[in-house]
């Protein structure tokens, strides 16, 4: 199987390392904006690097694309690789809009091409044990979830004007593994976020830490909670209350949380210091995933239309959190 990578930055060299060691890959070709970056990565992987993304696409024999670049590229790139026929992976998200979603949706549909988003959570073992328990009906009747998404420290300045905000880039994984750890979909929000943080955050309109609560569709009530700022480490988690019993995901011996009671479990010792450690196998799963999909081996584990769903939620947010009011679901476009 040959494969194009398009974004060699730090999630991207991930991604072509993990490609170029997958057994069912016999070729990757990188491409980047940074053709030299590009060379570089390809470099060091043993793999090919393109001039241009235009020549990755015009001049190379692919089964697949994966696209890994700048956020703004995504949409573009979607609609460029199912034109040309090919199945596409892609970071999330697919547009920062939802009106640029839909047009990448709608060229995919038109091509009859498959599109999976980089959702990895879906396949951590945690998140996977609790949908598994979930929908065996362990929990009882599932009355309360807490999701929470904490960065031990701010991205760059300069990313902070494309992310999107922190709703829609990185609270978007709470909201799309909520709906599939739960099986729900969500149908109201109220989000609420502060600035009170770095400046950097007030100068491009984002907030570093923000606060949303969901209500699902069978009345479950979800809160979920994200940072740039939170020191003690990376820390992503997930707990589920129910009738029956309770669990957590993503709490283990590097969560970078401390007891204070007398009884309670010692400090982490290695607290997890960012995504790619902590989520590392669900990359690779999810990677593999693809490539089993590209193969005609499985079906497509997260679609557009899952990443649609997310993002709408999201945008709910945003919504939210500038009128200060409760969002249905409802008024977000859903196509």
């Amino acid at each position: 199987m040959r494969i194009g990578l398009v974004g060699t930055g730090r999630i991207g060299a991930f991604h072509a390392g993990v490609l170029a060691r997958h057994p069912e890959v016999g070729a990757l070709v990188l491409a980047d904006a940074d053709a030299t970056r590009a060379a570089r990565v390809a470099g060091a992987l043993g793999a090919e690097a393109a001039p241009t993304v235009e020549a990755l696409f015009r001049h190379h024999a692919l089964d697949a694309v994966v696209i890994a670049s700048a956020t703004a590229a995504h949409a573009e790139l979607i609609g460029r690789a199912a034109t040309a026929g090919l199945p596409a992976f892609c970071e999330k998200p697919i547009a920062l809009d939802v009106p640029g979603t839909l047009g990448a949706l709608r060229a995919v549909a038109a091509a009859g091409t498959e599109l999976q988003l980089g959702f990895m959570r879906r396949f951590d073992a945690g998140y996977r044990a609790a949908r598994e328990a979930v929908a065996a009906g362990r929990l009882g009747r599932l009355h309360t979830v807490r999701a929470a998404s904490s960065d031990p420290a701010p991205p760059p300045v300069a990313y902070l004007p494309l992310s999107g905000g922190l709703y829609r880039d990185c609270m978007v994984h709470d909201f799309d593994i909520v709906r599939w750890v739960t099986g729900r979909e969500v149908v109201e929000v109220y989000a609420t976020g502060s600035d009170a943080g770095p400046a950097m955050f007030r100068e491009a309109g984002d907030v570093d830490t923000a606060a949303a609560l969901l209500t699902l569709d069978d009345g479950t009530l979800v809160t979920a909670t994200a940072t740039r700022c939170n020191g003690a480490g990376y820390d992503v988690r997930m707990e589920l209350a129910g009738e029956l019993a309770q669990l957590a995901v993503g709490l283990d011996e590097r969560t970078p949380l401390e007891s204070v009671e007398p009884m309670g479990p010692p400090p982490p010792g290695k607290p997890w210091p960012g995504f790619l450690e902590r989520f590392a196998p669900a990359y690779e799963a999810e990677l593999d995933a693809f490539v089993r999909l590209v193969r005609g081996e499985r079906e497509n584990p997260c679609d557009g239309a899952e990443a649609l769903e997310a993002l709408r939620v999201a945008e709910a947010c945003v919504l939210s959190r500038r009128e200060r009011r409760p969002v249905r679901l409802a008024e977000i476009p859903a196509a």
